[in-house]
């Protein structure tokens, strides 16, 4: 398999200076309750109060300020359970332009809602496996441009700007525990940190039941597909990654561990009360890895857990409370 072409740190500086006149830099948080109950000094980089609510919108504003009227003139699809859609329809109403959304059914109904009142053409659409299938025959019976959520150089830029932001927030930084849904996060935000800082760990976290890019690793292959995936964190579950993300993963990021369903409810919990943090499942993943000890918390080690996104359905509260 051809190695994909992969955004440099000199590609993920220029999405920053590209972005930055419309999305503001997130705060880095310390929790002295959090930090006394684990006894290890943690940084909260909170994209969940970046505008729409978490770091997707990045990667797709990048990719909406670049892209050629070619791309643009039909419209444009994607598939996503929920973030990268509010993130691109935000995008897309600022240039004008229409989009499609397919999204898998279970859905987080917040998230429907919100990416239809931004103007998008919302279909719900089986299981993700089905959901993308109809994304490309949508791309290909009407001429639309697909906007990958995450297997896309161009996403993965714009994503990479936090690392950008935790390296200027916190240049000490020993550890980074970063969620994995389909990569585009860890990929970018490894690259930029690594190019700048390679002897910091940049360790990624999947829940067990959609551990997708672990199972990549595994087989060493990026096409490699879960049968099934089953976790609370939908913002986590993609079925596949992609060629770009696989490849930046092995380039950067050293381990990926995994964790319960039942670690994944404490640590929305933990955030919710103890951060006072409005957060989603798929946001707490670094948290619950040091709850359950798949890494071991070491009190020398500044560690900065990515907080991704805040888009939770109020009823989903009551899961972890």
């Amino acid at each position: 398999m051809t190695r994909p072409d992969l955004p440099d740190l000199a590609h993920i500086r220029d999405a920053e200076k590209r972005i930055r006149p419309h999305l503001g830099e997130t705060p880095l948080l310390q929790v002295p309750d959090l930090n006394a109950a684990l006894g290890q000094p943690l940084w909260l980089k909170c994209e969940s109060l970046q505008r729409t609510g978490s770091f997707k919108v990045r990667g797709a504003l990048n990719w909406l300020l670049t892209a050629s009227a070619d791309e643009l003139k039909a419209g444009l699809v994607t598939v996503s359970a929920g973030n990268h859609a509010v993130g691109l329809a935000w995008a897309a109403a600022m240039q004008d332009v229409p989009l499609t959304v397919v999204m898998p059914e279970g859905s987080s109904p917040l998230k429907i809602r919100r990416t239809r009142a931004l103007g998008a053409e919302v279909i719900v659409q089986g299981t993700i496996q089905q959901a993308v299938a109809q994304c490309h025959e949508l791309r290909d019976q009407k001429g639309l441009t697909l906007v990958h959520p995450y297997n896309d150089v161009r996403i993965m830029a714009g994503q990479g700007t936090v690392g950008l932001e935790v390296l200027r927030q916190r240049p000490d930084v020993d550890w980074v525990l970063c969620p994995i849904g389909g990569g585009g996060l860890i990929s970018g935000l490894g690259l930029a940190i690594k190019a700048q800082r390679p002897e910091v760990e940049l360790i990624g976290v999947e829940p067990e039941g959609a551990a997708t890019m672990f199972n990549a690793w595994q087989k060493q292959d990026a096409s490699a597909s879960l049968d099934s995936v089953n976790t609370w964190a939908a913002s986590l579950a993609p079925a596949v990654v992609g060629d770009c993300t696989y490849a930046a993963s092995r380039q950067v990021v050293d381990r990926i561990v995994t964790v319960t369903e039942a670690g994944i409810r404490e640590a929305t919990r933990r955030l919710l009360t103890e951060a006072r943090l409005y957060v989603e499942p798929g946001a707490s993943v670094g948290l619950a890895a040091l709850l359950e000890n798949q890494v071991p918390p070491e009190p020398e080690k500044n560690t900065v857990l990515i907080i991704t996104g805040g888009n939770l359905d109020l009823e989903q509260v009551s899961h972890c409370l």
